[in-house]
């Protein structure tokens, strides 16, 4: 019997018994460059191929404002079933979001499935979720994806049920209203059930900041290289591909810096350009791990046609979720892709390091410069430890960096950047706040 995830993962609309022929479509609106049109028309490409497609066909348009029935003109949908019929493409992808209705209309005139960049971002996402939440959330966008759309179902029955015998009961409910019901309820239980996850996550977010240990996010745009780093930083065995979207669920790793302070570094779900709505606010519990981080690692790659966008890109989703605040440290990866470009990003973005996970190179430099940037957000404390409590000493060489240590009557002063956790913790032997 089939799981209602895998119930909602069957209604994907990309076949994948198949390699499906698909034609991508863009509207090119005032204030967008052709630059800019092809270069979102490539990522949509490669997002097509990742979820297990091959393009035939591109077609582009320039409006002042999208048509209201089809998004196209009259004239390109009869140029866009053209190029379907020449190519036999299957599917038809547009960059542009669709409302239910031009769906249904572009369906109605092309003869085959039309679907848009959300869609394909969804079906990606549901082939990659893992974890219990993962899944939860992946589903619950599906289902909200589909609800408005339900209409266009190819084949649905949607005969009306009769209440009783004969009509005097009324038509009934139409298969339509029934099948929206149970996804309304569907809906209902996943929001719940991420609820309780999020309950869970916080309260393990609770026991890790009563540990002291300073929390850094990674982010950055898809296939940027965020869980290649986390494997060369940690060996967290996190899988690492060369494709969009490898992995989704975050994964979270002890980390000793140079100076011996430990950190805990978390992988998180990578970002990418006009990432829909419904899918932040589905993955809004994981996403959060960056917004409540205290630092974010920003991860670039360096050969990217546009780093600049990814950065932009990536930034619009921080502040969608409340991450904007977060002091960052912009690491441009794959170095040894773009020998010549990594080092001008770095000028050109002061403060900003580059390296390769792969290789490893910059590493070091990367390090020390995470480890200053986090020390310059403690504070220098000046504690009285006893000297029968080597515990305690123990904890602040655990959790903080000492800086000094020197012998006293009644036991031994230790100087140390400690967080806010740890000097809270360590309140009776606290003798002076340095800094």
């Amino acid at each position: 019997m089939s799981s209602p995830y895998q119930e909602a993962l069957s209604s994907t609309l990309i076949d994948r018994t198949i390699r499906e022929k698909i034609v991508l479509v863009a509207v090119a609106l005032p204030g967008e460059t052709d630059e800019q049109v092809d270069q979102s028309l490539d990522e949509l490409e490669l997002l097509v191929d990742t979820a297990g497609a091959d393009v035939a066909g591109r077609l582009i348009q320039r409006r002042d404002a999208p048509d209201h029935t089809w998004y196209i003109g009259k004239g390109k949908v009869d140029e866009l079933k053209e190029l379907c019929l020449a190519v036999d493409a299957d599917t038809v992808v547009f960059d542009n979001e669709l409302a239910p209705a031009q769906q249904f209309n572009l369906e109605k005139v092309l003869g085959r499935t039309a679907i848009d960049r959300t869609a394909v971002i969804l079906d990606i996402f549901g082939q990659n979720a893992h974890t219990l939440e993962g899944k939860a959330q992946v589903e619950l966008a599906l289902l909200r994806y589909r609800l408005p759309r339900l209409r266009r179902g190819k084949g649905a029955k949607l005969a009306q049920q009769r209440g009783g015998v004969g009509a005097r009961f009324g038509g009934g409910e139409t298969k339509i209203e029934v099948d929206r019901r149970r996804i309304m309820r569907r809906i209902t239980k996943l929001e719940s059930d991420l609820k309780d996850l999020a309950a869970t996550r916080d309260l393990q977010r609770k026991s890790r900041r009563r540990s002291g240990l300073a929390n850094v996010a990674i982010v950055g745009y898809t296939n940027a290289g965020k869980s290649t780093l986390l494997n060369r930083l940690t060996d967290a065995g996190v899988l690492s591909e060369d494709r969009l979207f490898a992995t989704l669920d975050p994964t979270t790793r002890r980390l000793a810096l140079p100076g011996g302070e430990p950190v805990l570094l978390t992988d998180t779900v990578g970002f990418v350009r006009s990432l829909p709505h419904g899918l932040v606010e589905a993955f809004k519990g994981t996403l959060e791990v960056a917004a409540l981080a205290d630092y974010l690692v920003h991860v670039v790659d360096a050969s990217s046609v546009d780093p600049d966008g990814q950065i932009t890109a990536v930034r619009e989703v921080l502040a969608e979720i409340g991450g904007d605040e977060v002091p960052e440290l912009i690491v441009f990866n794959k170095s040894d892709l773009a020998p010549d470009d990594a080092p001008q990003l770095v000028v050109d973005h002061p403060g900003s390091v580059a390296v390769s996970a792969v290789t490893g190179d910059g590493i070091e430099v990367f390090l020390r410069t995470l480890a200053d940037r986090l020390r310059a957000l403690t504070n220098v404390v000046e504690l009285l430890i006893p000297y029968d409590r080597g515990d305690v000493i123990a904890s602040v060489h655990r959790e903080g960096e000492v800086v000094s240590t020197t012998e006293a009557e009644r036991g031994l002063t230790v100087r140390a950047r400690l967080s806010d956790a740890s000097a809270g913790r360590l309140a009776e032997f606290v003798v002076a706040d340095v800094t």
